[in-house]
């Protein structure tokens, strides 16, 4: 599925911050109070009737993230966590994310990014649906790029991916196809900048509408932040003008995570991730793939390389601390942007690497809130958000 990396995480509690400033005894009941505060639980009564049901939450609040691309955000938020009715425990929690934020780059977003699934998981659901004004840096296309060429590129932008699944030949796997469009409009660029000069094929506004085909493999106990299992997903959308667009072309995109007990002894993970970007054709400037985000490649500016391809991977080592809410993460990670894969070479890999503090804010969910460190060459950035970053 696309990655919005700034606003995957759907929400966040600004006042998560009292919880630093309380006494130490006191932080785990304080948090309880203000989770409770801003849940609501819409079958609360049916639960009461019936224990076998899942008790449905809707979690609002105010919300406060950070990331280098959009500095501090602010906003509302809520998430949505339910099981239909006569799902058990084969049936993994359905997630809905809404946010609506605001940032100190003048920037705006409203988005959602979804993950149903049907009773007995026979159907998976997931898609994006995004509204954004998202000012953003721009360094040239290319993988030497120089941060002397950096300049600032505004646009809007409307999305719109549902993709449907059916669950097929085994327990997790599910194969499916869906539809994309993307919209970007009101563009405006510096009059004497790199795009202005290169004008790149889309940069004045471009619409994306293609079918998607989509297979997805995924054995992962739990959602929002996974111990174990694998997660393998598979797109290939094809763009028609026929069908409204302005470019046609195909865009292909893969992402293989793979996490596990690092021992017998504690609840340490490690987790692997592995994503790939591929378009070919007359492909406008938004369909191209962005190096670095809150996701991958932490400790780049999102966008600060940019071409047709892309391959990156990570390794995470996720400590935790037995009877507590805080943990630790390490990170270190590779990739790099290509016009073609076959430019592929090993010295022309950008390192990355980093630390992480965890705060877990719903135990019965496995939720935590995250506070990343990245660094990358001769550069760094901080991350704030809710969910891991895979």
């Amino acid at each position: 599925m696309e990655r919005y990396n700034q606003i995957k995480s759907g929400y966040g509690w600004a006042i998560l911050l009292l919880l630093f400033l309380s006494p130490a005894l006191t932080v785990a009941q304080t948090f309880e109070n203000l989770k409770e505060f801003f849940t609501f639980y819409p079958n609360k009564r049916a639960v009461v009737r019936d224990s076998t049901i899942y008790r449905q939450k809707f979690i609002a609040a105010p919300v406060l993230s950070y990331s280098p691309e959009t500095n501090f955000a602010f906003g509302t938020g809520a998430k949505y966590l339910f099981k239909f009715n006569g799902s058990g425990e084969e049936t993994r929690v359905s997630n809905m994310p809404i946010t609506v934020q605001y940032t100190l780059n003048n920037q705006f977003f409203f988005y959602s990014g979804f993950e149903i699934f049907t009773n007995q998981e026979k159907w998976v659901i997931e898609g994006n649906l995004l509204f954004q004004n998202y000012p953003r840096l721009y360094y040239g296309l290319g993988t030497n790029t120089p941060e002397t060429a950096e300049e600032q590129y505004d646009y809007y932008q409307f999305l719109i991916e549902p993709i449907f699944l059916k669950q097929m030949f085994h327990r997790y796997l599910f194969i499916g196809a869906g539809f994309r469009y993307n919209h970007i409009y009101n563009t405006e660029i510096e009059p004497e900048g790199n795009i202005a000069r290169n004008r790149p094929d889309g940069f004045d506004g471009s619409t994306s509408v293609g079918a998607e085909v989509a297979l997805l493999y995924d054995s992962r106990s739990n959602i929002l932040n996974a111990q174990d299992g694998w997660y393998f997903e598979l797109t290939h959308g094809e763009y028609f003008k026929v069908l409204g667009g302005t470019h046609k072309f195909n865009l292909t995109r893969f992402d293989l995570r793979h996490y596990f007990n690092a021992s017998n002894k504690n609840d340490d993970v490690f987790a692997f991730h592995f994503v790939g970007h591929f378009s070919r054709g007359d492909l406008p400037f938004s369909e191209f793939a962005f190096f670095g985000s809150s996701e991958i490649m932490r400790g780049y500016q999102e966008g600060r390389f940019v071409d047709r391809d892309l391959l990156a991977t990570q390794v995470e080592y996720r400590k935790r601390f037995k009877d507590s809410r805080w943990g630790l993460v390490g990170f270190v990670g590779t990739g790099d942007v290509y016009h073609n894969v076959s430019d592929f070479q090993f010295k022309n890999l950008k390192p990355n690497y980093g630390l992480g503090a965890r705060f877990m804010i719903d135990k019965e969910e496995n939720l935590n809130l995250r506070l990343d460190w990245g660094f990358g060459n001769n550069t760094n950035g901080f991350y704030l958000s809710i969910a891991e970053s895979f």
